[in-house]
């Protein structure tokens, strides 16, 4: 119960770390999305080649606020998420990653695009046991957390997005924990800014 309470602490205090750049921009947004594990690596999972593993399945909850911006073409974000593991396995996840996310692509009068990668840590309450069925190696509730997503909204309609994302945990080949397991998600849902 405690590390729920740590977790959305923290997540409250995404505007008042950076004060002024939250009053400028006023960019935070919600998004939700399932996602389903897959059995590939990264690389396999990111080009959509990896087979899903529809055993495992979840759904994430992330808040996020715009914390600046590089030539009108980069946003950086910092972002919070709780997820919730619902089958396969059945543990929360918590997320907290800062974001880079590029904004300028030649369609945008048609179809508004972001490309966005995100890095940072992640803590489940206890050890995936997706992480050890696959990897058969060590892993460790706290992983290294890395994000990759593209977002679509329609001109006419900027505050929603349908976003699609590759969740990924994994110890950097032994760098955290010692752990050598990861795990690979892929996931689709929608974004609300306000």
């Amino acid at each position: 119960m405690s590390l729920k309470i740590l977790c959305l602490f923290l997540l409250g205090l995404f505007p008042p770390l950076f004060p002024a750049l939250a009053e400028e921009s006023r960019e935070r947004y919600l998004t939700v999305y399932g996602a389903v594990m897959t059995n590939g690596a990264l690389a396999e999972t990111a080009v959509f080649t990896a087979d899903l593993d529809r055993e495992y399945r979840f759904v994430t909850v992330a808040v996020g606020q715009k914390i600046g911006n590089l030539y009108q073409k980069i946003d950086f974000e910092l972002e919070g998420q709780i997820a919730k593991h619902l089958s396969g396995q059945h543990h929360w996840e918590f997320n907290v990653l800062l974001v880079a996310r590029w904004l300028s692509f030649p369609w945008n009068d048609t179809l508004k695009t972001s490309f966005a990668l995100g890095e940072g840590l992640s803590l489940a309450t206890e050890t995936p046991s997706f992480e050890e069925k696959y990897d058969g190696e060590k892993t460790n509730p706290l992983l290294n957390y890395l994000m990759l997503e593209v977002a679509f909204a329609l001109p006419r309609h900027p505050r929603w997005s349908l976003v699609t994302r590759i969740h990924h945990r994994s110890g950097i080949y032994g760098l955290i924990n010692g752990a050598q397991g990861a795990s690979n998600a892929i996931g689709l849902g929608i974004r609300y800014h306000f």
